[in-house]
């Protein structure tokens, strides 16, 4: 067995947001089973610093920081017809670093995180090449533009064009594609005419033992009724909207019902259009906290309200994990292996979201006993292990040295 190459659009540690927990947790994987080469990009001077108890096991690492404003990088999209989110990814360091390493290593496998880093393929590269791509970004950008108006629907539009043309070449040029639910690969095949042979689902889990949550103390979340949570990267456009609708639109019935709910926005960097809901209609934007667990501790309901959403939804594992009954919208429930009535509840509308979280607030029994079918499912169906058992032989590692780190 050679070496494996492995690129990544933002630093895989620490695991705190859903694409870096799914590309942490792919690493380490990886790392277990032989040298692995590690090119990415850090987002500023401070992540680009951070440490990680395992880099040094790297056979090499390269942490390019990611300088380029972002209307520069649609300026020349625009000139050299690219999408947006290859031009904000460009780098001719990290371009060097691969010719390096491919030139100086035994690279039998290039694993590709993200779309973005798929530029970074060496077009002469002989050896196996797995492309992770989680989602299908461009449905995501498509789905944005219907949504929007005006000036942005078009670079949306333009967005979503550009990149199913990009993925769909990626994928042919790719041994395999991976996505994060058997619903986004089915949706990739379609797009793409590749069989099941070469576009295939590998799900994300949870760290079981942190989110066990019995060492956990609860958190002070200030008042005395009922508790409604959120949690999330706020400034993230589908968890704005997400928001924005249920503090708009599903709390003001809520209200009606339970006049001292409250409705908490859980979550790091939260954009001005999220702060601006702090002290409407029951909502409390709290920012970054110590530990979000704390917080699904004290929630008597999690919601997920997304209204755009792709692939598997951590936030909805996490807070099953931790026994918390979840009412989630459609898309946000979809790629989990959840039963509806029995592990979740998933809401067809915001009045429906309303009326099913008041219809828990009325019935505690039945949400601390939707929260534990929850639990068992979580941990039945989704360990890292469980989810990642497969990965090291897609990627060209022996079965026997898979084996062998399995047990």
């Amino acid at each position: 067995m050679g070496e494996i190459l492995f690129l990544a659009h933002r630093v895989p540690w620490p695991p705190n947001r859903g694409d870096k927990i799914r590309s942490h947790h792919f690493l380490q994987r990886l790392m277990d089973c032989g040298p692995v080469h590690l090119g990415c990009f850090a987002d500023d001077a401070a992540e680009q610093q951070t440490g990680w108890e395992r880099k040094s096991e790297l056979a090499s690492c390269d942490i390019v920081l990611r300088q380029k404003p972002q209307w520069q990088a649609g300026v020349e999209a625009l000139f050299s017809g690219k999408p947006v989110s290859l031009s904000s990814f460009e780098s001719p360091a990290l371009e060097a670093y691969v010719a390096d390493i491919i030139a100086t290593r035994p690279i039998d496998c290039i694993f590709v995180f993200s779309g973005q880093m798929a530029q970074f393929i060496p077009a002469d590269f002989a050896g196996r090449v797995v492309m992770d791509f989680a989602d299908v970004d461009s449905a995501k950008f498509e789905s944005y533009a219907e949504e929007g108006s005006g000036p942005m629907a078009w670079v949306h539009r333009r967005e979503g064009r550009l990149l199913r043309a990009f993925e769909k070449a990626v994928s042919e040029r790719a041994d395999l594609s991976l996505f994060v639910s058997e619903a986004e690969a089915k949706l990739f095949r379609a797009r793409s005419g590749l069989s099941a042979a070469r576009v295939r689902a590998i799900g994300n889990g949870i760290d079981l033992a942190f989110y066990d949550g019995r060492d956990v103390q609860s958190a002070d979340v200030g008042h005395d009724g009922p508790t409604i949570l959120f949690t999330g990267q706020m400034d993230y456009q589908p968890n704005i909207q997400a928001v924005q609708s249920f503090s708009n639109r599903a709390m003001p019935d809520i209200l009606d019902r339970f006049p001292d709910a409250r409705f908490f926005i859980v979550g790091r960097a939260p954009a001005d259009k999220v702060r601006e809901l702090d002290g409407r209609n029951g909502t409390v934007v709290t920012g970054a906290v110590d530990d979000v667990r704390s917080w699904l501790i004290a929630a008597d309901v999690v919601v997920a309200p997304l209204r755009i959403a792709r692939g598997i939804q951590n936030k909805v594992l996490e807070a099953m994990a931790m026994g918390k009954a979840v009412v989630a919208s459609d898309c946000a429930a979809e790629g989990i292996e959840a039963i509806n009535g029995e592990h979740l509840l998933v809401a067809g509308s915001v009045g429906e979201e309303a009326g099913l979280v008041c219809a828990l607030l009325d019935h505690p029994a039945r949400a601390e006993r939707l929260g534990d079918q929850a639990r068992r499912l979580i941990h039945s169906h989704y360990s890292w292990d469980m989810q990642l058992a497969g990965l090291p032989t897609l990627c060209g590692v022996p079965q026997s040295v898979a084996d062998e780190v399995a047990a």
